[in-house]
């Protein structure tokens, strides 16, 4: 359990940026869904604020119990996750198409978000009790262990969700000493494998992003009105904006989900060029700060976690952002710490106090 002595070590400076990017979502989200033609807010940036404070206590959770016990019950937190990602493969909610959440009798709960803490934990467990190099049998498992919830979380379908374990679990095996390499023998292979998964895997509404990424034009009232929409936000907003709640496209609905997939376009419409580079700015102190943390970890487990986490991280917020600009195909990735979405924001933070947990016993027994 969590000791009082402790509190000197913790990284304060990682949590006062994380606690900025969540204060800065919420205000997007407030401006987003104002109505500007009766001065009325929806309520969406309230039910944001709380799943900040709860995901606060999942933050303070994983800070309480030593990161290695966490490690050491690794295999029961994968199989619970897995139960639940069957659970809502049979039993789930379906909302626009897809079965992706458990009705909860207050909010909505999106196992897969939680996906990305359990195959971060039960990778670092297996490869951290390796003594040496692992063998190619040790990464064949470690690659098992990442598809099942891949797979399904896929069915769901929720492809995007279901990409961000790649990168979690890549960062681990390449730590854990898989070479580069085998990186590149393994994008060969995606890359040859692109035909069959284009002709057999893809969705026709996932071919349609696609297409329409090379050539938004060609649909431009269809497919590729969002991205369309996307380019012309992050355009307007210029050197310093158009103001608070004074942007055109978020406020007047031109752009979809704007507070969910696209609320980096509406923070550039409205605070310009300067506000997008104080957000990147804050996003990479954080996760330099958390590759601190990795480096200063006391023992391979711990640099693992580390890595693992923030590997998904990294990868939602760059693509997310590219996404934003219209420069990647629109797929339905939250930013995390400042998109709409409760289970998103819990599972972050809660990966987050994992990463402040390593540093803060690192020098602990």
């Amino acid at each position: 359990m969590f000791e009082r002595r402790l509190y000197h070590h913790l990284d304060w400076a990682l949590l006062a940026a994380i606690a900025a990017l969540c204060a800065l979502g919420v205000a997007m989200i407030y401006s987003i869904t104002a109505d500007p033609t009766r001065g009325a807010v929806s309520h969406r940036y309230v039910i944001q604020s709380y799943a900040i404070l709860i995901g606060m206590v999942a933050m303070a959770v994983t800070l309480s119990f030593d990161y290695r016990s966490l490690a050491d019950k690794s295999h029961l937190i994968y199989v619970g996750v897995l139960a639940l990602l069957l659970y809502v493969l049979f039993f789930g909610t379906v909302a626009q198409g897809a079965r992706r959440w458990i009705a909860l009798p207050v909010v909505n709960l999106q196992p897969s978000e939680f996906a990305k803490i359990g195959v971060a934990l039960v990778l670092a467990k297996f490869f951290g009790e390796h003594r040496g190099r692992p063998s190619w049998v040790d990464f064949a498992i470690a690659a098992g262990l990442t598809s099942v919830p891949l797979v399904l979380i896929a069915r769901e379908p929720d492809l995007g969700t279901a990409v961000t374990l790649i990168p979690v679990a890549g960062a681990v095996a390449y730590l854990a000493g898989m070479r580069l390499k085998v990186f590149g023998a393994l994008l060969v292979a995606f890359v040859l494998a692109t035909p069959v998964a284009w002709t057999f895997v893809l969705q026709d509404y996932q071919k349609s992003r696609i297409s329409t990424f090379i050539d938004p034009s060609r649909d431009a009232k269809g497919a590729g009105y969002q991205q369309i929409q996307a380019r012309i936000t992050v355009g307007s907003g210029g050197l310093t904006g158009k103001g608070f709640r004074q942007g055109t496209q978020g406020q007047l609905r031109f752009l979809p989900v704007a507070d969910n997939d696209f609320v980096f376009s509406v923070l550039a419409e409205e605070h310009g060029f300067a506000g997008v580079l104080v957000t990147l700015g804050l996003y990479l102190f954080v996760i330099l700060r958390s590759l601190d943390a990795a480096r200063l970890a006391k023992d391979r487990v711990g640099a693992y976690l580390v890595l693992g986490v923030l590997a998904g991280f990294i990868f939602q917020v760059v693509y997310n952002i590219t996404m934003s600009a219209g420069l990647a195909p629109v797929k339905g990735l939250p930013l995390p710490l400042m998109s709409y979405g409760g289970s998103s924001m819990v599972a972050t933070l809660a990966g987050f106090g994992l990463i402040l947990n390593v540093r803060m016993r690192r020098f602990t027994n």
